[in-house]
């Protein structure tokens, strides 16, 4: 059954129909075309779909569409772009953070969720924070890095 929403997404006002069984992931990619939210394992394990809702990170794999109506999403394109980086992307960049960048999105995203909370995580809580998110490059001593110069390149 179709369903008409509308969404904050990026800053910017979105309107759209969605079917009662579409995943938020397929309509960021398919219908409205922004392909920085990746898919991966599809089942809200390996965070690679990780956008912010209201500011908290969400798997948009298993997020039906339909429950977002009124909701304000960010997904990477929103945060910031080779014209306009932001401290987070670039603290990524400067550490090597990113190598084949696969869940480089859901990573900064839910960087950005922790440090929108707290200015300054433990290496502790930045594990705790970044635990759902899955790299398979195994980049994790740089992602680490990455956070924690962001934090510093944010205060």
């Amino acid at each position: 059954m179709a369903k008409n929403i509308s969404f904050y997404l990026n800053g910017e006002k979105i309107e759209i129909q969605v079917d009662e069984k579409d995943l938020l992931v397929d309509v960021i990619r398919n219908r409205i075309g922004l392909k920085g939210t990746k898919k991966g394992c599809t089942n809200g394990d390996c965070g690679v779909c990780t956008v912010l809702l209201d500011g908290e990170p969400i798997r948009s794999c298993i997020t039906l569409a339909c429950m977002i109506d009124g909701k304000e999403i960010m997904t990477i394109e929103g945060l910031g772009n080779a014209e306009n980086v932001h401290p987070i992307q670039q603290a990524f960049v400067e550490e090597g953070a990113i190598q084949c960048g696969f869940c480089t999105p859901g990573m900064i995203l839910t960087t950005k969720a922790l440090l929108d909370k707290k200015a300054k995580p433990t290496t502790g809580e930045i594990k705790r924070a970044l635990s759902g998110n899955f790299c398979r490059c195994a980049g994790y001593s740089k992602i680490l890095k990455a956070v924690k110069t962001a934090s510093r390149n944010l205060a």
